[in-house]
């Protein structure tokens, strides 16, 4: 079981990165986008809208129309197109990874992923190809996850929500409440933990997640970084390990919006389950997360960004090794919920509004 390193309150009122920044405007009019990816060469960059639309953005032509050939999507509460993520090498494949909501026939859905090929005059994904489903499907519209990460070594990984369905989380034969990883060609790798258990899903890399919203490679260590919501308080920062429980809904740092406890819960520490490394007492509703290891403005070396939806900011926290201590907020001033926080390649932060006018804002120290 893994220490728990720290807890720590919202110090906004006491950052002096509460107002230190500059911000500029670059999108309006997004009707609650999710998640950015950057194309190569200054080329711009993939919004996904929730409700469905694939756009591009670029610096001297602005919002693309829709771009044609994306997945039909099931659009309902927290469902929709999710994120959007370039194959590592997508200078050769052109290949768009997508995330997002599909349903069955039944009306209940999950968590589906795959992959297009961008044309080369960027308006339409050719031969969209769905690698993997969550199942079974659960979700009414709660908890999807929908995050990607490619690790650096060929491999995918996807978090996965429970569908606000808790116990599955702890159920290895379902994909609720899960992080998967899969191959660039959305295989199931023979290391994975459970490849040889019977009843255990292949796909399964670790579990015990309630509904991961934030997912980053740690420049410095080369591990996997999720952050989570809890229930009412609780939200979490986790890193991933191999066929490791991380406790949901048995072990949690929050209860039930009621008030009262979780019923399946025993505690906030279970033996054989893994403490997040930083937790928050009152929930911010964590969104996307960025690390920050670039040149452009040192004062943010080591800085992590998690972006705030009920508390409306973007969360600055120092990393040390796998200790987390939160400075404080920025943007907070604005009143906007925060979807997403990508560190572009020119070191600037880019931020993602969820409103039905969102916006893409560009911000710097």
């Amino acid at each position: 079981m893994r220490r728990l390193f720290l807890c720590v309150a919202s110090l906004a009122l006491l950052s002096p990165y509460a107002a230190a920044v500059k911000v500029e405007i670059l999108q309006t009019k997004l009707d609650h986008p999710w998640s950015l990816a950057f194309l190569p060469d200054n080329r711009g960059m993939l919004i996904t809208l929730r409700g469905g639309q694939l756009r591009l953005w670029q610096p001297d032509k602005g919002l693309s129309d829709p771009l044609t050939g994306v997945p039909k999507v099931w659009v309902n509460g927290q469902g929709g197109l999710l994120d959007v993520v370039l194959a590592p090498d997508f200078a050769q494949s052109r290949r768009v990874w997508l995330s997002f909501a599909e349903a069955d026939s039944e009306g209940k859905a999950g968590t589906a992923v795959g992959y297009g090929l961008l044309s080369d005059d960027r308006k339409h994904l050719q031969g969209f190809r769905t690698v993997f489903r969550q199942m079974p499907k659960l979700s009414t519209g709660n908890h999807f996850g929908g995050r990607m990460v490619f690790d650096g070594k060929g491999y995918l990984f996807i978090g996965l929500g429970e569908n606000n369905q808790r116990i599955t989380a702890q159920e290895l034969d379902k994909l609720q409440g899960k992080v998967v990883r899969l191959t660039d060609e959305g295989k199931i790798p023979p290391d994975n933990p459970f490849v040889n258990q019977t009843g255990a899903r292949a796909e399964i890399w670790s579990y015990g997640i309630r509904n991961p919203q934030g997912m980053a490679m740690n420049p410095w260590s080369d591990a996997l970084w999720l952050n989570e919501h809890g229930p009412r308080g609780g939200d979490e920062i986790n890193i991933p390990g191999k066929g490791k429980n991380y406790g949901w809904p048995i072990a949690t740092w929050g209860v039930n919006y009621s008030g009262l406890k979780i019923p399946e819960a025993k505690g906030s520490i279970v033996a054989g389950t893994e403490q997040p490394i930083f937790y928050w007492e009152k929930s911010p509703a964590v969104s996307g997360m960025a690390f920050y290891n670039h040149d452009t403005f040192p004062q943010w070396r080591h800085k992590l960004f998690i972006g705030a939806l009920k508390e409306q900011g973007v969360i600055v926290l120092s990393v040390k090794g796998n200790t987390v201590t939160e400075d404080g907020r920025i943007l907070h001033d604005r009143g906007q919920r925060i979807r997403d926080v990508r560190v572009g390649p020119d070191g600037y932060l880019y931020v993602l509004t969820d409103e039905s006018d969102g916006e893409l804002l560009k911000v710097s120290p």
